[in-house]
């Protein structure tokens, strides 16, 4: 699997925002024709897709009314013990939104296209693309809390794909660690946190892991499922062990257009990409075909 499948969505995913006002805001123009884009990707390489809708709050959004979550996932494995891999799919209003997070996107579809809708896992496979993110992870909390109590209870773990192509990126997994709940996961976190560190080492990078921030994972954490996150960073500056390890500008930015206009396609890295792409295909096809009794 190499990154130009991935370079090519997001391609697909700038030209969306050009043609609508210059970003991909949800609720916006710009956010449909990136659902419409997801899902039409993933129909072509023969998933059943669903766009749920979910209710925009009157307090977060920028309007009133509903937008659209993108949710498939395998036909193959068995569907009481579900890995969840998610990333949202909207850009702030000030930009497309290409590293953050159509790489996200980018990354999920090409797993996808690569896995197919029938591979041979023990496991089942959900892909999720969310709304509404950077309005207080709207969509992601409308998904997890409208699901039952016995749906929840069948979701074995979730990875949260947000910015990993930032032009001094560097290689984070997150889950396991900090001083409360929220920024550790519930237990059976620091696995899939290690799982993923251990995926990028096996790529060539020294990976750090660290606490969520509250992004599209905090809802299932809150649920109780086991979780992990791949992140490269994104306003912070890198350190100058970092920088030494990781290469890229110490007491830089790792991303310099983080919610800003100049996120565009200029601004992806593709070898953070190609990374980051190499270590969540390993991770979900290790929790794929293992057993889920592990993280519980």
């Amino acid at each position: 699997m190499s990154d130009a499948g991935a370079f090519g969505h997001l391609q697909a995913l700038q030209k969306i925002a050009d043609e609508n006002g210059g970003n991909r805001a949800s609720p916006s123009p710009g956010y449909d024709a990136s659902v419409d884009y997801v899902a039409g990707v993933l129909r072509a390489a023969g998933y059943d897709v669903s766009t749920p809708t979910y209710e925009l709050s009157r307090e977060h959004s920028r309007e009133q009314g509903t937008a659209r979550n993108v949710i498939t996932q395998t036909r193959s494995g068995d569907p009481a013990h579900v890995v969840v891999i998610g990333a949202h799919l909207d850009s702030v209003d000030n930009g497309p939104g290409i590293v953050d997070n159509g790489s996200g996107i980018a990354t999920l579809l090409e797993i996808a296209r690569h896995l197919g809708p029938s591979a041979p896992l023990r496991n089942t496979v959900r892909f999720a693309f969310f709304g509404s993110e950077e309005s207080d992870a709207e969509g992601s909390k409308s998904y997890v809390n409208g699901l039952s109590a016995g749906d929840r209870d069948k979701i074995v773990l979730y990875l949260n794909v947000d910015m990993v192509a930032s032009p001094n990126g560097g290689y984070f997994a997150q889950g396991g660690v900090g001083d409360d709940a929220s920024e550790t996961g519930p237990p059976g976190s620091a696995a899939v946190a290690s799982i993923l560190a251990g995926q990028l080492a096996s790529t060539g990078v020294k990976p750090e892991i660290t606490k969520f921030v509250g992004d599209d994972e905090s809802a299932f954490v809150e649920a109780g499922i086991p979780s992990g996150g791949a992140e490269n960073g994104d306003r912070k500056e890198k350190s100058g062990a970092q920088a030494q390890a990781w290469g890229g500008q110490a007491d830089e930015r790792y991303d310099p257009c983080y919610h800003k206009a100049c996120d565009r396609i200029e601004n992806v890295n593709r070898v953070v990409l190609g990374h980051y792409l190499a270590a969540l295909a390993g991770t979900v096809a290790h929790f794929a075909t293992s057993d889920p009794a592990r993280l519980r």
